[in-house]
């Protein structure tokens, strides 16, 4: 069992009927060596590299608490039944979060007030919002708004503090798919709006704002104001994530989300399909323009599985987001299945992630979740461990 999830190099640790038992300190040394060697995308130096602290208690079972700098729950109780199987005895790992910004930002001359918020600047206050994620896509019509209501739901499975801001000015639909319709927000001083809350995620959407009937019929420079209005005259809480709806294109929000927003790094939703690919790809060239890192692609309707006989039928073209990650050296994050549940839930503002984060569903964008939370780290966070090093010598 211990070869599906860990590197050539780990001990042999299973306790057979006969052997004396291990005492507490060996029992520890085996669980560390464990940790250590074990590897995979997101833990490629093993997870004691990343590990901000470590404690072990051992009675009737073991419980191994980790503070971590990304999300990875759902990864760990794997690692967890693992070492059960081995032990034979249960074996808990929980983890702790210590999700830290991964870019510092310089506020310069801050207004007083809640927050401390340079809103001249487009800077959201620090200490508050850890790091802003950037869901975009090249066209519409990718389901890039549904995945990111889900990835946020996924995240808080995860066990993150998670906010969505809806920056599509011209068509927010973040209010229906969060069974938000025709609600408003208050403000406590009249000044600062405070984001509706619904599950414990909190949201703020032009869509709160504006008639759903209305259309929105503003040219860039308002449709940028009103974004920057909505990012930074919203009260949010303490987040360790906040993830913005991109409208899809390369405009004038997209520009001003980059130059005036510290965004942390950006995820490029697209399905299989030629023309979407093809317009993803400019999404990309767009964030690199302006030194935004691009985290990786989620592939969404990735697959069909027929509910009859269980065939997978690849509709809309297959490897499409693989054969682009490839190309354009950045990571393919996970593939969502074409599945009517999870269309059903966005249009009645549900989501399966929520009602139930151990089910199928559930599992796919948790998956993407750890995924995006583990390469924010990996690849942005100085305090990576591939994060190279530079030494000088003395001659």
């Amino acid at each position: 069992m211990f070869g599906k999830f860990f590197s050539k190099q780990t001990p042999k640790t299973g306790i057979k009927s006969g052997d004396e038992p291990l005492s507490a300190l060996e029992v520890e040394q085996l669980i560390k060596e464990s940790l250590t060697h074990y590897i995979s995308d997101n833990f490629p130096q093993g997870v004691l590299s990343v590990c901000q602290q470590f404690t072990l208690s051992q009675h009737k079972t073991i419980i191994i608490k980790l503070v971590m700098p990304f999300v990875c729950q759902g990864e760990l109780d794997l690692v967890a039944q693992t070492l059960s199987e081995s032990l034979a005895c249960e074996v808990s790992i929980n983890v702790e979060l210590a999700i830290k910004p991964v870019r510092q930002f310089s506020l310069g001359k801050a207004q007083e007030g809640n927050g401390q918020r340079a809103l001249s600047q487009g800077i959201p206050p620090q200490g508050k919002i850890a790091n802003i994620i950037a869901i975009a896509s090249g066209k519409g019509g990718v389901g890039k708004s549904t995945t990111t209501v889900n990835l946020a739901y996924a995240l808080m499975s995860e066990g993150a503090k998670v906010g969505i801001l809806d920056a599509d000015i011209y068509g927010p639909s973040i209010p229906t798919m969060l069974g938000l319709k025709n609600e408003k927000p208050s403000s406590s001083d009249g000044k600062l709006m405070t984001p509706l809350k619904v599950n414990g995620l909190s949201a703020m959407s032009i869509g709160f704002l504006v008639d759903q009937a209305d259309a929105t019929v503003w040219r860039g420079p308002m449709a940028s104001t009103a974004f920057n209005q909505l990012l930074n005259e919203t009260d949010w809480p303490e987040l360790d994530y906040l993830l913005i709806d991109m409208p899809p294109g390369t405009g004038d929000i997209q520009l001003t989300l980059a130059q005036k927003v510290p965004v942390a790094a950006a995820v490029i939703v697209t399905t299989p399909q030629d023309i979407a690919l093809i317009d993803a790809v400019k999404g990309i060239a767009m964030f690199d323009k302006v030194k935004v890192p691009v985290l990786g692609i989620i592939e969404n309707m990735s697959y069909h599985i027929c509910e009859n006989c269980g065939h997978q039928s690849h509709i809309f073209g297959e490897a499409g987001g693989e054969d682009m990650a490839q190309e354009y050296e950045t990571k393919l994050l996970g593939q969502l299945p074409l599945d009517i549940t999870i269309r059903q839930d966005a249009d009645l503002g549900e989501s399966a992630v929520f009602e139930n984060s151990a089910g199928e569903i559930a599992s796919h964008y948790r998956k993407i979740a750890r995924n995006m939370s583990a390469q924010l780290f990996l690849q942005c966070d100085n305090a990576s461990p591939l994060t190279a090093t530079v030494t000088t010598k003395s001659i």
